[in-house]
């Protein structure tokens, strides 16, 4: 049994969430928060939890850290619907748990698009910090790209989460309409003013940095695909900012 609390949130997932619960069933609890979902995802995680709330939407941040205040353990992961532990990270964990040397663990992601496990483009090792004691360990409270903070000493595992992370072009551009506004609302509380550069210059330099520098013209088509698709997504979330001011 891995020794935490896995704390996962919710929302439309029925597609999704069975792989993860099925993938952390051996967890000491499972707490999953959901933004009342009309697909099934509920039932589908009453199967393997009773720890299951509904609560209205509050921002991915704030939906997380919700989860974690819940969790009886002092270990807790955080997993997204979309992402697997696989049986090794599983052992690991329990493990660095058992051995108590570090207060927080980075956890590299093996990022998949369009059925592809993606090994560059700034998307392998993906490191994301997941694992932490709940006592040293919070959400900063974001728009978007939510990451945990944690006091004390942290470390870094080897054995990745499994990503299965868009499965097409238009899964991509849809989700990421609802990114970019997020990220520009974050961009505008920071006092970002867009100017001609953020336009035109910085999705140019989104695309140099992923294909080129990052070696996505490695990962072929999908490489190309991804570059593209984030210069547009950082056109957008700059556009949104100047849309919103």
């Amino acid at each position: 049994m891995i020794p935490a609390s896995v704390v996962i949130v919710t929302k439309d997932e029925g597609k999704n969430i069975e792989g993860a619960l099925d993938s952390a069933r051996d967890a000491a609890e499972i707490i999953v928060i959901d933004s009342f979902s009309a697909d099934g995802t509920v039932d589908i995680c009453k199967k393997y939890t009773d720890k299951v709330y509904q609560k209205e939407w509050q921002g991915y941040a704030r939906q997380k850290q919700m989860a974690v205040d819940i969790a009886a353990g002092p270990w807790v992961i955080t997993l997204d619907a979309d992402e697997r532990l696989t049986p090794e990270l599983r052992s690991e964990i329990t493990k660095a748990i058992n051995e108590n040397k570090h207060n927080g663990f980075y956890i590299p992601r093996k990022n998949f698009f369009i059925r592809r496990w993606i090994k560059h483009s700034g998307w392998w090792p993906d490191y994301t910090l997941r694992l932490f004691k709940k006592d040293a360990g919070y959400f900063e409270d974001r728009e978007v790209h939510e990451k945990v903070v944690v006091k004390g000493g942290v470390s870094y595992l080897n054995n990745p989460i499994e990503h299965y992370t868009y499965d097409s072009i238009s899964d991509f551009i849809k989700r990421n309409d609802t990114y970019s506004t997020l990220a520009a609302k974050e961009l505008k509380k920071n006092g970002v003013v867009p100017n001609s550069f953020n336009l035109i210059a910085r999705p140019m330099l989104t695309f140099i940095r992923m294909f080129f520098f990052r070696l996505g013209f490695m990962d072929g088509m999908h490489g190309l695909i991804l570059a593209v698709l984030y210069s547009y997504y950082t056109f957008l979330k700059y556009a949104k900012t100047w849309e919103m001011r």
